[in-house]
């Protein structure tokens, strides 16, 4: 199938991409990295957009990451000609500087009485060098189109911030972890903290609260660091699109839920 690609890199929530075009109608799609990929290779994928009969067509950038737009006749019959441009964003709310600083303590106050009381359904612990690739949209799917409360370091960490506290938080608070193994995961000194923390809690509650999702591992690789890991059920980023597997996280949270009502 041939089709036209526009690499937009990183961008953020929100941003809004017009396409044009000229001649017949065609298919434009909005996806990210892992659902272009499966796109060109043949294989189901999830995107924003559909069938275009008329142009402009705006489309919204649904969460932070890096993102394509393709443009297709499958299908379709007759030729088409594109374009595509990022249109500026609003100017942000404008805002009072200078507030004194009694204002300032009160907001920090109230921030940390909410945040003592935050409660998560998914924990996701990660190596950085994986953000790009999985996490981030990974986080995004999951807080954005499935409404779950995510505990994602970019969502909750703020300079100042005790790194081991927060962590400690967010794990004790977190119904699941969601652990990303890789190699970087498994060379790094706070992703296996916090893959500590997660078993204790696993083991001393005696429910399975550890969701693993592999990326670019095999199972090989993974019982020579933790064989324990690998006699468990994951989902795995070389089979499944991010959306696919934001979709099975929040069944086994919406399941979790339904029992804990149902008892």
């Amino acid at each position: 199938m041939q089709y036209t690609v526009y690499d937009l890199k990183q961008q953020k929530r929100g941003t809004r991409v017009r396409v044009t075009l000229r001649g017949s109608a065609a298919n434009v799609r909005l996806m990210d990295g892992s659902n272009f990929s499966s796109y060109k290779n043949g294989r189901r994928h999830s995107y924003r957009g559909g069938l275009a009969k008329a142009s402009p067509v705006d489309l919204v950038v649904p969460h932070s990451g890096h993102w394509y737009v393709t443009v297709d006749l499958a299908g379709l019959r007759g030729s088409v000609k594109s374009g595509i441009e990022i249109l500026p964003s609003a100017l942000p709310l404008l805002r009072e500087t200078n507030p004194g600083l009694a204002t300032i303590a009160d907001n920090i106050a109230a921030y940390d009485d909410a945040d003592r009381n935050k409660e998560f359904d998914v924990f996701i612990s990660h190596a950085s060098e994986d953000k790009d690739a999985v996490v981030r949209a990974l986080a995004h799917a999951l807080d954005e189109d499935y409404d779950l409360r995510v505990w994602y370091d970019e969502f909750e960490l703020r300079i100042g911030d005790s790194l081991r506290r927060k962590i400690d938080a967010g794990i004790s608070r977190s119904r699941f972890g969601v652990v990303v193994l890789s190699h970087a995961f498994f060379a790094k000194n706070w992703s296996q903290y916090e893959l500590d923390g997660l078993v204790v809690r696993e083991m001393s509650g005696g429910k399975q609260i550890i969701l693993p999702l592999w990326h670019n591992i095999s199972k090989n690789e993974i019982i020579e660091q933790s064989p324990s890991l690998a006699d468990k059920v994951a989902l795995q980023t070389a089979t499944s699109t991010i959306d696919e597997i934001a979709e099975q996280i929040a069944a086994v949270v919406a399941d979790a839920q339904n029992q804990q009502e149902a008892a």
